[in-house]
């Protein structure tokens, strides 16, 4: 299966996809996480400066992780068309077009696991924004494009790690 874990900036996602990467049912999946950190350094804006570019150079990322045909990844199309959407330098245009096109790939994916803020601090690793603001519009941003944009199967998890794995676990009878 094609996993994918959507959510706004400091939900969980890393910690989520890395401990799921550890159960036996998924121990020959390649767990990917983001790797924000490397793609700031070299150079890539991110959060509200985010540019075309940069959210072309992070939709290739998860396009790539698609061609795999059992992955944890914990960033989806879902978020890079969020955080573009997000973009203060990106023409509305030019971000409507970009969702359409991503869009089309949304069914790669076998399962994606929407991964709630509720109750989950905003952790500052230097990398990420920690504007709630911001964390919030983005989340908002998120679940109105699984709305528009409904995945094959969605899976909705809030609460501790060991919580999010169980109903994750029920939700796909394994």
């Amino acid at each position: 299966m094609r996993i994918g874990l959507a959510g706004t900036v400091s939900v969980g996602k890393s910690t989520l996809a890395k401990a799921l990467g550890e159960i036996d049912i998924f121990k020959d999946y390649l767990v990917q996480t983001e790797r924000s950190k490397y793609l700031r350094d070299q150079g890539i804006a991110l959060n509200t400066d985010s540019t075309l570019k940069g959210q072309i150079v992070f939709a290739a990322e998860r396009s790539i992780e698609l061609l795999n045909e059992n992955i944890i990844t914990d960033r989806t199309i879902y978020d890079v068309c969020s955080f573009t959407l997000s973009a203060n330098s990106i023409d509305w245009n030019v971000k409507e077009k970009f969702v359409d096109l991503m869009m089309r790939i949304r069914d790669d994916y076998d399962v994606i696991v929407y991964v709630s803020p509720e109750g989950v601090e905003i952790e500052d690793n230097g990398v990420r924004t920690i504007d709630s603001e911001y964390r919030d519009k983005i989340d908002f941003t998120i679940t109105e494009m699984l709305k528009a944009y409904p995945p094959k199967c969605l899976i909705e998890v809030s609460g501790t790690t060991k919580e999010r794995i169980n109903k994750i676990k029920e939700a796909l009878s394994v």
